[in-house]
């Protein structure tokens, strides 16, 4: 072994040997393990020779990618002072492009004697690497040819979250469940055909399933327990190669889809200082965690998983962005989601907007130029930040979700809110320069109920993840409309399909960035749960063979619509100012009676109905106001006569969408408009016949 490079982090093949180089600040050494071909046997344990600052490194000439190995880090066991260092344990470099698989669970994967009553206090001398999956020499080269990302802006974008299992799992195509499953045709037509810009991939960087989820003979299906931010996760690769992702990316960019991750940098799987040592917490666990400054014994815990990535260290927060950059570098996607994204945002002092971490993404040539999206909210100190981060940042809009939930549930006074949130939640997100799109406008996510169970089920129903129905959300805002669960009564189906379509409805037609769940658009039913982490099976995955076509087809056609509707996806917020070009305003908000709303009608508890037409905004370019405008009317009472704003001269307003008849045919509306109950519908100015 030759002292090497420290400049590159990782295991890096340069054409006749490898480059090892790792991060440690309070190792007194680290040694690379090399291993047979199936890992069985560590055929070699080299003591890196040389540190340069924080990172240790060497060179081993004659390796090639495929070769196995892992560290051993030695430095003090004082769990008082922070320190876990223990050599007897196999760990994972932090950098690993391809590990072979997952941790077995076994008492030598803990840092110390588990039955000990002084538990983290004493020391296991158990060897872990029988145990431990090994990392995997990578180069990730791949023949990109043409592929160019499809670059869709924001305003035009329809993002679709999806899990990569679940997706495919039930289909019938080649590698079903699997990366490779995504490049399907049958995968990439189906987006294609409902026309989203955009899929959302729930976790793909390897992670563990957890002890208590293993001792449950459960899974952990989500993937929200990292332990490799560069490695995809090997039970989505068919063959073990890298490449497979590669491949989706290049299949689904050539159909015009982005590919937009969920990334969790703000904890590890290793959890609390009970965890177990799998690869940071042996490497530096002073240095990669956020520790209690009073006893650094015990991790700070803002995540409720054990633990908080410490990003206030320089050489933690150069892994994320390393690890971001490779994803978008080598691996062509298109942007990020952060989970609890608050987290990343803290330091000693609290939230901060603009701190390190957002600081370093905001000014990174690479970075900046892809889509970026926060979870705004954790448990710490503060968590709840919606509306709080900077552009370029979209947020998860929680706020829009229980709005609508709530309106269409009937519950009283929730007109003004929805106003707010069709209009773009402007109270949160217009400041600083932010755009109307800065809203992530979504009903159902992977976490709680999907959209059929919400019209279906008024209680959650978590019993097969063997908690006693404790886990999970407290308050869904859902309805089972006159029975829980399945039913055969006609009212009850029909009353149920025509609040999904208002629920997507309302996604669709309000001001921000849509964002579906995969598996509502065919009337995927998770049978009440609303917490299915750990179910790794038929209760999540989505069966095609079953799917609600109609649903479906009504699901595209909002999205055609909104498509073909540029004053639905505006930059700029609408406050009903006056327009240059027409003198109108860009948002009125009417009364059935075809009155302007008043301030005694907003506080009306009884009111139901909320009527609004739209234009584009204030302030835009003359050549980009390129329609007169938009009557949207969301009823959530009984039927109901609405007066509509007199047309202009050659025009007259036409329903297109109607969601109590899904089906019809554009129609011409007099000046008095009939409007179902409890329904959605969507008027476009159009040429007089």
């Amino acid at each position: 072994m030759t002292r090497g490079r420290y400049t590159r982090i990782g295991a890096e093949f340069d054409g006749d040997g490898v480059n090892f180089a790792v991060f440690s600040e309070h190792a007194t050494g680290i040694d690379l393990c090399l291993f047979s071909p199936d890992g069985a046997r560590e055929l070699a344990r080299l003591p890196l020779p040389e540190r340069t600052g924080y990172v240790w490194h060497g060179r081993v000439p004659g390796l090639v990618p495929g070769q196995l190995y892992g560290y051993r880090a030695h430095g003090p066991y004082a769990p008082e002072a922070g320190h876990r260092f223990n050599p007897h344990k196999l760990l994972l470099d932090p950098y690993a492009k391809r590990i072979t698989g997952h941790p077995r669970w076994a008492e030598a994967l803990f840092g110390y004697n588990t039955a000990a009553k002084s538990q983290d206090l004493t020391f296991n001398t158990r060897d872990s690497a029988r145990f431990m999956p090994k990392c995997v020499v990578e180069d990730p080269s791949f023949h990109w040819g043409n592929d160019r990302p499809p670059a869709h802006t924001i305003a035009q974008s329809v993002i679709y979250e999806a899990h990569v299992k679940g997706f495919t799992a039930l289909r019938d195509v080649h590698h079903a469940g699997h990366f490779l499953g995504l490049a399907s045709d049958a995968a990439v037509e189906h987006l294609l055909d409902l026309g989203v810009t955009a899929i959302e991939l729930l976790p793909v960087q390897a992670f563990l399933n957890d002890k208590f989820l293993v001792d449950r003979k459960l899974t952990n299906y989500w993937g929200y327990q990292p332990i490799s931010y560069f490695a995809p996760e090997p039970r989505y690769m068919s063959t073990g190669q890298i490449n497979e992702f590669q491949h989706v990316v290049k299949r689904l960019h050539a159909a015009g889809i982005e590919v937009i991750l969920d990334v969790v940098y703000n904890h590890t799987a290793e959890g609390s200082e009970l965890g177990p040592t799998l690869s940071f917490r042996g490497l530096d666990n002073r240095s990669y965690y956020r520790l209690d400054p009073e006893n650094p014994r015990h991790c700070i815990n803002d995540t409720g998983c054990g633990n908080t990535l410490n990003l206030d260290h320089p050489m933690v927060l150069r892994m994320v962005m390393d690890s971001l950059r490779y994803w978008v570098e080598a691996m062509h996607v298109d942007g990020f989601r952060f989970d609890l994204a608050s987290t990343l945002a803290r330091d000693d002092n609290g939230f901060q907007p603009n701190g390190a971490f957002f600081a370093a993404i905001r000014q990174d040539p690479v970075l900046s130029r892809v889509k970026l999206i926060a979870e705004p909210w954790d448990i710490g100190p503060g968590g709840y930040q919606l509306g709080a981060f900077p552009h370029p940042f979209l947020e998860w809009n929680d706020k829009f979700r229980d709005s609508a939930r709530q309106f269409w549930r009937g519950d009283a006074g929730l007109v003004p809110d929805l106003a707010t949130r069709i209009a773009g939640s402007a109270q949160q997100f217009d400041h600083s320069g932010r755009s109307a799109t800065s809203s992530v406008n979504f009903i159902t996510a992977h976490d709680g109920m999907t959209l059929h169970d919400l019209v279906s089920y008024s209680q959650k129903h978590n019993e097969a993840n063997k908690e006693a129905n404790h886990d999970g959300h407290g308050q869904d805002y859902s309805d089972n409309m006159g029975h829980e669960g399945p039913t055969d009564d006609p009212a009850i189906t029909a009353a149920r399909a025509q609040r999904k379509r208002n629920l997507l409805a309302t996604v669709l037609l309000s001001q921000g960035t849509p964002m579906l769940l995969a598996g509502d658009e065919i009337g995927h039913s998770q049978r009440g749960n609303n917490n299915a982490y750990c179910q790794d099976n038929e209760l999540t995955w989505l069966d095609w063979s079953r799917a609600d076509t109609a649903l479906m087809d009504f699901t595209r056609r909002l999205i055609a619509f909104r498509a073909a509707h540029p004053v639905l996806r505006q930059k700029r917020f609408l406050h009903s100012r006056m327009r240059d070009t027409d003198g109108a305003d860009d948002l009125i908000w009417w009364h059935a009676s075809g009155q302007r709303m008043t301030a005694e009608d907003w506080q009306d508890p009884a009111l139901s109905h909320v009527c609004v037409e739209l234009r584009t905004a204030s302030g835009t370019p003359a050549y980009d106001d390129l329609e007169y405008a938009l009557f949207l009317v969301f009823n959530g009472g009984p039927e109901m006569h609405v007066a509509l704003p007199r047309p202009p001269e050659g025009k007259v307003w036409s329903r297109h969408i109607n969601t109590a008849a899904p089906d019809a045919a554009p129609e011409t509306l007099a000046a008095i408009a009939h409007v179902p109950a409890h329904s959605v519908s969507a008027l476009v100015l159009d040429a007089e016949a």
